[in-house]
């Protein structure tokens, strides 16, 4: 038995889709969530700064005295996971279990990948598949406004400007004939509706969050780790107007509380 916290973190409030997961595997657990939302987004920064970002929020969430850390962030997942090697403690990011859901899932090869432009730049997605199954077709888009639009709280399945944005966006992914998405930010598990509204019911949605925190639940139990208490923190960086619309909808459930910290003293400015 171990009640320390799980530590999860995002470029903004995208990772709460993780949180609502982990709500459902891992009830009893306590959590400590932090989304940058005074930098968000992560995916059209350098590589350089989103390293610098990672390592800000990981120094915050280990003030908490976490026994995991999550990164709930495709962009952090893809380019900075590096950063877990001088962690003291586990970590879980989001590309591997997403993208070993995604090659089970296939059926004719052909799988699509949506993430940021930091997240598709860097082929993160693409690398690990092939790893598993070298003959795959991948077809990956970067969507950057995605993020905006869910942040905006434009979520909404009949939204016209999100789903003409979506509609543009997956046009290659129609095109390829893929039978498996990635949704590789967990921002993009706001819009899937309009997402699978779109591909169509022959196309299978792969959710990164789900898949992640599948991924912590099992280590945990393998690890004789698991706690109990339930509780759950919430800090922000700067509280945008629309966060408790879109929290809400992003965690299925309303936030009572929320706090706004400072990273200077993690190194941020």
């Amino acid at each position: 038995m171990d009640s320390r916290p799980i530590g999860v973190f995002d470029s903004g409030l995208g990772g709460l889709s993780v949180i609502k997961e982990l709500n459902r595997v891992l009830p009893n657990e306590n959590i400590v969530y932090f989304g940058d939302t005074g930098r968000v987004p992560y995916g059209t920064r350098s590589a350089d700064t989103i390293v610098k970002y990672a390592k800000e929020d990981e120094r915050f969430l280990l003030s908490h005295s976490v026994k995991l850390i999550i990164a709930a962030c495709g962009t952090v997942s893809s380019v900075a996971a590096h950063t877990a090697d001088s962690l003291p403690v586990p970590f879980i990011e989001v590309v591997t279990p997403a993208a070993k859901a995604a090659v089970r899932s296939t059926k004719s090869g052909k799988i699509g990948v949506l993430g940021t432009s930091a997240t598709v730049s860097s082929n993160s997605y693409k690398k690990k598949m092939l790893e598993i199954r070298p003959d795959l077709e991948v077809t990956q888009v970067a969507c950057p406004l995605f993020v905006q639009l869910v942040e905006a709280g434009w979520i909404d399945r009949n939204d016209e400007v999100t789903v003409a944005t979506a509609k543009r966006y997956l046009q290659p992914l129609v095109e390829a004939d893929v039978d498996t998405v990635i949704l590789g930010c967990t921002h993009f598990p706001a819009i899937k509706g309009i997402i699978a509204d779109i591909m169509g019911d022959s196309v299978t949605l792969i959710n990164s969050g789900t898949e992640a925190a599948l991924t912590a639940a099992d280590y945990l139990k393998k690890n004789d780790l698991l706690g109990e208490g339930g509780q759950r923190r919430y800090f922000v960086s700067d509280r945008p107007e629309s966060f408790s619309a879109t929290a809400g909808i992003l965690l299925g459930d309303e936030i009572s509380q929320v706090e706004t910290v400072s990273l200077e003293d993690f190194g941020g400015k």
